[in-house]
């Protein structure tokens, strides 16, 4: 994953008395923050005061949570470190769901929360709350500063934190008295991590054995993970692949390192992944992790998963080798360089058996859908998404079919292309994250692909859209489900389906009345124009797909199956 910048230069140095607030506006920008999101209250007043006149673009969300998954989104589709900020007690806590996301999908994140007055703290003020105790277990890093001689340093380190390594969220939780105490600033900040190391260019004799594995196996697959992207290492692992020739294989979050029109990608794999994938990876004879965590939604049954491979391991962390799947070959580092150098000592080998016999999976078993049905297929409507923006936008999601559909069926191209709540699978990222998004890169396509229960539980967000006249779409795939528990309910509870159907609004009308476009499409003849339409927009548009109701997600992967017991293949074949 990636490694750690160098350390950030230091203030200019000059004595100057400040506040707190003031110190903290100062460090954002010379960390080169241009845009935070967030929401105000009593605590942070001091610190908002002081951003009122800051060169800072500041978004305001309708809730602290939807910031939250902005400056997540923010982060992912630059490459730079998200910014929010919140009051103490309810604000703070309203990031807890975000932070997590941003944790387990290691996203590099900066929050910092106001808090009461520090001789309150532990008296029950009003709006308390153990912001860093609540907090400690979804963040990297976190701690109150009660000294604001420590403030300007803490804020550094924050930042520094946040985005080496693996990067993650990190919570800076600052008492109210702290803002507005003065300090005088003298002298250059320096940080102070002693136990902070990161290795980055890993081990070189493990790096040639890794090489030596690769030459010498006839069925190698390169499993690659949302590490890829975070060491901006897409290009070298394309390098890669092509000097050796390996098929590749990615995790959702993965998706977009590797472009997926090309011959060698095996699309995703996992639970909802490729017949083809899954059947690679468990008869190839060597697997090449990179970046990835080996997830319990891609290993299926662990001790069944890859058993004829010997496992190779690339990852920045340490803590990751071997935690969930033994490794033979670990390496730790730096994916840009180790994948660099793995590259310069690898050689090319045809395997034309190999990759004959993954062509036939593919024939097999390609991603379908019935295309003669009446109503509106999700997948049609993805489909066209991707057939009319030619497979360049970037693609936001909410969790459930909508997000697995979104990875099926929009073949993507390009790093940061997909964002989508991996890990913690959030309901209700989608709209927001398009946000972040679109804000991140203003002259890009954003589309939010969502559920319509996941769109529901963050829809206000659309006013802030509106607000500040961002362009993003909003695809709703509505069958009037919680979709993804009503086919398990359907497949494994006997279509009880018990509390997983809820009266939905009318999204079209609600969009307009938030000041949206909104438009309905319920006929399978309007979906090529309804599409373009949408895209047509220059304002947040929702359109309202009135998809199939039973509509399932196959393949699937059972829980406590292998990864090559997949359920719906016969459905599939059928479609052929």
């Amino acid at each position: 994953m990636k490694s750690p910048s160098a350390a950030p230069a230091d203030s200019a140095g000059q004595s100057a008395v400040k506040t707190g607030a003031q110190i903290i506006v100062d460090e954002l920008i010379a960390q080169g923050v241009d845009t935070m999101f967030g929401y105000t209250g009593g605590v942070v007043l001091p610190l908002f005061d002081r951003l009122y006149d800051a060169p800072i673009n500041f978004i305001v969300p309708r809730h602290e949570q939807g910031g939250c998954h902005m400056a997540d989104a923010y982060a992912r589709a630059s490459g730079k470190v998200g910014v929010v900020v919140a009051t103490s007690g309810p604000g703070a806590c309203n990031l807890v769901t975000g932070l997590a996301n941003a944790m387990m999908d290691s996203v590099p994140l900066v929050a910092l929360t106001g808090q009461v007055r520090t001789e309150l703290i532990g008296n029950d003020a009003f709006q308390e709350a153990d912001t860093t105790g609540i907090t400690r277990p979804v963040t990297k890093y976190n701690c109150i500063v009660k000294d604001v001689r420590d403030l300007a340093r803490t804020i550094r380190e924050a930042f520094y934190i946040a985005s080496t390594g693996r990067p993650g969220p990190v919570l800076i939780d600052v008492p109210v008295d702290v803002a507005v105490t003065g300090h005088t600033v003298e002298g250059p900040v320096k940080m102070s991590l002693p136990g902070y190391r990161i290795r980055t260019k890993g081990h070189a004799r493990q790096i040639s054995t890794a090489a030596r594995a690769i030459n010498k196996s006839d069925r190698p697959v390169l499993y690659v993970g949302g590490g890829v992207i975070a060491a901006n290492a897409s290009e070298e692992l394309r390098a890669l692949a092509e000097t050796a020739h390996l098929p590749v294989t990615m995790t959702l979050l993965g998706l977009g390192s590797y472009d997926q029109t090309r011959a060698e990608s095996l699309d995703m794999l996992g639970m909802h992944g490729s017949a083809y994938a899954n059947y690679a990876v468990q008869e190839c004879d060597l697997l090449i992790a990179v970046g990835a965590r080996f997830d319990d939604r891609v290993t299926g049954k662990v001790t069944t998963f890859a058993p004829n491979a010997r496992i190779v391991h690339i990852d920045i962390d340490p803590a990751s080798i071997s935690k969930n799947v033994g490794v033979d070959i670990p390496v730790v580092g730096d994916a840009k360089i180790i994948l660099t150098e793995l590259a310069k000592q690898t050689e090319y080998r045809q395997r034309k058996e190999w990759f004959d016999k993954i062509a036939e999976w593919k024939e097999k078993f390609p991603f379908r859908y019935e295309q003669k049905s009446p109503g509106i297929k999700p997948q049609y409507v993805i489909s066209e998404i991707w057939r009319q923006t030619a497979g360049d936008a970037i693609i936001t999601t909410g969790v459930g079919q909508n997000q697995m559909w979104a990875a099926q069926f929009y073949k993507f191209n390009r790093p940061r292309q997909l964002i989508s709540s991996g890990g913690l699978g959030t309901m209700g990222f989608g709209l927001p994250a398009a946000i972040g998004a679109q804000i991140a890169r203003p002259d890009e396509m954003v589309i939010d692909i969502d559920g319509d229960h996941s769109f529901n539980m963050t829809m206000t967000e659309l006013a802030t859209a509106v607000e500040h006249k961002l362009p993003i779409k909003v695809c709703i795939l509505n069958n009037g489900y919680m979709g993804m528990v009503r086919q398990w309910q359907e497949l494994f509870y006997g279509k009880r389906y018990s509390k997983s159907y809820l009266k939905n609004p009318d999204y079209a009308v609600l969009a307009r009345a938030l000041g949206a476009v909104g438009l309905t499409v319920d006929k399978k003849e309007d979906v090529s124009k309804g599409v373009e339409k949408m895209l047509a927009e220059k304002k947040p548009c929702v359109v309202d797909f009135r998809i199939d109701r039973e509509e399932n997600v196959w393949p699937m992967v059972p829980a406590g199956k292998s990864i090559s017991e997949m359920d719906g293949l016969d459905i599939l074949e059928s479609m052929g």
